[in-house]
């Protein structure tokens, strides 16, 4: 037989922590990363979700769901970044929420860590994504499933990344119809 196939074809059954993108302008970014959270939670995974934007006070109804389902759970940011008073201190907010990350992702202790609008961090340049790319691939435990989201993901995220999504935008009810967000669907 030939080598080649024979890699291939181990390489096939193997077993790996997969670093997943969730990216693109269109909405179920984090929707998809959640479903993703429901079924580890179901195989009685060691689970975290950390959302980098989102503020720390919200009562989203995912938050209120990860109490009831002893998911632990931190938002670490202070509200849509875009509408920032202190974009100085909305990085350092961040900042500070990529080493809690960082902790909890090369403490062994999970087996799936959601990284919530985490792109973000890197589309501004508040972390260097090469920087974050290179430790991610020292420190990441070989089992350990990552699950990044936001916009704007990096060609080097995507190029790291072993799964990515891009969420394409076809129709939304708040620009075609001026309907808002909605509870339950959207928060």
């Amino acid at each position: 037989m030939n080598q080649s196939v024979e890699q291939n074809s181990s390489q096939k059954n193997q077993k790996k922590g997969l670093v997943i993108v969730n990216t693109g302008n269109g909405k179920g970014k984090t929707t998809a990363a959640l479903g993703i959270i429901f079924r580890a939670w179901g195989r009685e995974m060691r689970l975290c979700v950390i959302q980098f934007i989102k503020n720390e006070h919200a009562r989203y109804g995912e938050t209120r769901a990860a109490e009831k389902l002893s998911i632990e759970w931190l938002c670490t940011g202070d509200g849509f970044t875009w509408k920032s008073r202190d974009i100085e201190a909305s990085k350092a907010r961040a900042v500070r929420a990529w080493a809690v990350a960082q902790e909890k992702i090369s403490s062994g202790e999970y087996d799936v860590i959601v990284l919530d609008e985490f792109t973000y961090l890197l589309h501004y340049k508040w972390l260097d994504t090469a920087d974050v790319v290179a430790w991610l691939a020292e420190h990441k435990p070989a089992m350990l499933h990552l699950v990044i989201t936001g916009r704007y993901a990096p060609p080097e995220l995507i190029d790291f990344a072993d799964l990515v999504t891009e969420m394409h935008e076809v129709k939304h009810p708040f620009a075609q119809q001026g309907i808002r967000a909605q509870a339950g669907i959207e928060f």
